[in-house]
Order: C-alpha cells, then sequence, then structure tokens
C-alpha cells in the first residue's frame, strides 16, 4: 500500500484515501500531533505503539513520567541532531553556524551526559573541505564521549562521499555503514545518499551487510537503525522515500522492536507499521515546506522570530529491559 500525503487537508491516506487507523489514532490524528515544523513533540514507544503528547497539554505529564522512567538507573541516554547544512548561504537562515552552535548549546544543557550523539546527514551543505572541517570543530564542543554520523546527499556532491568518509568514516565499512552495541540496544547506521536517481537507496552490498549483521540478534533485541533519506514512503515525489528499503525492512520484522530515526525532510513526521517505527528529526538549518505543500522542497522563509520553532534536536532514552523507547523532540526557541 502506498502512502501519499493529501495536499488538501494534510491527513495521510492510503490509495483509497481512507485513514488508517492501526494502533487506535487515525492518521489524520498523528499528523495533527507530530507533523509540525520542530514541535516541542514527546513520542513514546510502547511495543511498537506510538504515542504522542504535546509539550504543554495535559498528557505531558504521561510523557514525562515515560521519559523519566527510561532515564532511571543504567538508562541509555543519546541525542540526534541533524542537518545542519554548514556552508548554506539564502535567506532561509543567515547564520546557520549561529543555529548549530545554538543546538550544539541544547545538547550540552539537557542535565545529562548523553551516551552518544548521532548526526543523521547533511552535515555540510556543499561536502567542501572547509565545511567538514567546520562541523568537525565544532561536534568536538558537544559534551558526550561519542559522536556518530551518516552522510546525507549534500555531504557526497562530486565525489561519491569520499571526502565525507576521509573526515567521518573511519572503522566504517563499504560507503560508510556500521553497527554497534550498547545496553542492550543494537544500533545500525545505513548509506542510502549515494548511487541516487531520485529516491534514497541502499545496495545489495550493504543490504547483504544487514542481513549478516542480525543474523545472530535474539527477536527480542531492541534494534535502532539511522539514515539520512527515510526508509519509508514519506513522499516519493519529492525524493522523500529509499527505492530498496523494503528489503531491509522484510529482514528487520521478526524484531520485536525496531525503531528508524532519519533526517532529510526537515521537519518532524512518525509512521508506524507493527513492529516497526519510523520517525524523521526536524533540522538545525531551515525548515522545508511539509509534503505537497510547494512545488518543491526548497528551503522555506519564515519570520526571524519564529524560525527557531521549526529547528531542533532530539533525545531519546531506553533503559534494558523494558520495551520503551522514549524520544523528545525539543525546539531551538
Amino acid at each position: 500500500m502506498t502512502d501519499y500525503y493529501d495536499s488538501h487537508d494534510g491527513a495521510l491516506a492510503d490509495d483509497a484515501g481512507q485513514p488508517d487507523t492501526e494502533r487506535g489514532m487515525t492518521r489524520r490524528q498523528l499528523i495533527r500531533h507530530a507533523g509540525w515544523f520542530g514541535g516541542a513533540v514527546v513520542l513514546t514507544v510502547a511495543s511498537g505503539e506510538v504515542i504522542s503528547h504535546i509539550a504543554g497539554s495535559r498528557d505531558t505529564n504521561a510523557a514525562a513520567a515515560a521519559g523519566a522512567a527510561a532515564a532511571g538507573s543504567g538508562a541509555l541516554r543519546f541525542v540526534q541532531v541533524s542537518d545542519s547544512h554548514i556552508g548554506f548561504q539564502g535567506p532561509a537562515n543567515m547564520d546557520v553556524v549561529g543555529s548549530f552552535a545554538e543546538a550544539i548549546k541544547q545538547v550540552n544543557s539537557l542535565g545529562f551526559t548523553p551516551d552518544f550523539v548521532m548526526h543523521s546527514g547533511d552535515l555540510t551543505h556543499l561536502s567542501t573541505a572547509g565545511q567538514f572541517d567546520q562541523v568537525k570543530q565544532m561536534m568536538a564542543g558537544m559534551k558526550t564521549d561519542r559522536v556518530f554520523t551518516v552522510p546525507g546527499e549534500h555531504d557526497s556532491i562530486g565525489d561519491a562521499g569520499r571526502a565525507y568518509r576521509r573526515n567521518f568514516g573511519m572503522g566504517t565499512l563499504g560507503d560508510g555503514w556500521y553497527s554497534f552495541d550498547t545496553h542492550g540496544v543494537h544500533f545500525i547506521a545505513l548509506v542510502n545518499t549515494l548511487s541516487l536517481e531520485k529516491l534514497g537507496h541502499l545496495g545489495n552490498a550493504q543490504i547483504d551487510f544487514v542481513r549478516k549483521d542480525i543474523a545472530g540478534l535474539s527477536s527480542d533485541t531492541p534494534i535502532v537503525v539511522f539514515s539520512h533519506i527515510p526508509l519509508f514512503a514519506m513522499y516519493p515525489k519529492w525524493g522523500w522515500s529509499t527505492d530498496d528499503a523494503l528489503k531491509v525492512i522484510a529482514l528487520l520484522r521478526r524484531f520485536s522492536s525496531v525503531t528508524c530515526l532519519n533526517g532529510h525532510v526537515h521537519q518532524l513526521f512518525t509512521k508506524t507499521e507493527g513492529n516497526i517505527t519510523f520517525h524523521s528529526a526536524t533540522t538545525t538549518a531551515y525548515p522545508l515546506p511539509k509534503p505537497g505543500r510547494a512545488p518543491a522542497p526548497t528551503p522555506q522563509v519564515v519570520p526571524a522570530r519564529q524560525l527557531k520553532d521549526a529547528l531542533g534536536i532530539r533525545s531519546v532514552g531506553y533503559r534494558q529491559g523494558d520495551r520503551e523507547l522514549a524520544i523528545k523532540d525539543q525546539r531551538l526557541a
């Protein structure tokens, strides 16, 4: 079944135009809760079900309780930042370095030290040596022991990602993919921004890597997958999908809890398919239009006082032995 965005009312529908009521929430309701630019939305993933809470609403207490449980003794806590686009120059954000610095300051002011920070791509805007050096130096200021990355298409301009891998690819395989384990969770970092026609693409070598990587894992191992371009059909017309992602998704179906975190679309979006939940992250650079609300996904100019409402970071908590992953998206404002 192919999903598309209804440009008339913003509701996500199936091919027949009907709402998806899986998990007791229509997609229209889910969009209303979690589809805004960088909105302060708390998302709790429990046994494959997504429950969203708008910050400041009556439901926030329940979300805060879930986050507190995830942040208990021995918990895993990490941060996702995305789409810093260092080097971008334009009216959509005249100071992307400043907004990324603000995001780093926010990471360092969370009240805890993240186990790691993941940058989910488009670190730079034009893949220049100076831009890679600048973002690398800036991320060195994050108060965390480890920083991971995956490349965006803007990190692979003209050289098939070679400059990106020289700066950030140490210890990775192939075109920069890898996996690691911590706190009982298995993490997989994928590269789907090379060999682009229109959609993201993984390729047979990377799919085979995933197959071998997860072969020895028990089905109750929580899996978190990072990629730049979404692994679901968010809006293929704009390239917001990955053409061979279903081959990886099929390999992950046997696991009881799978969470896929991506960047690229510069806005919050959540979709659940059975045991797999997809979360698109916002950006630290500039907003893009909602699917179907503009002729193309070009940088959007918003009033200066509203820009930080469109930008943000994501923190994630997980306590080993639980089946919950607590996700909190926070605006820079």
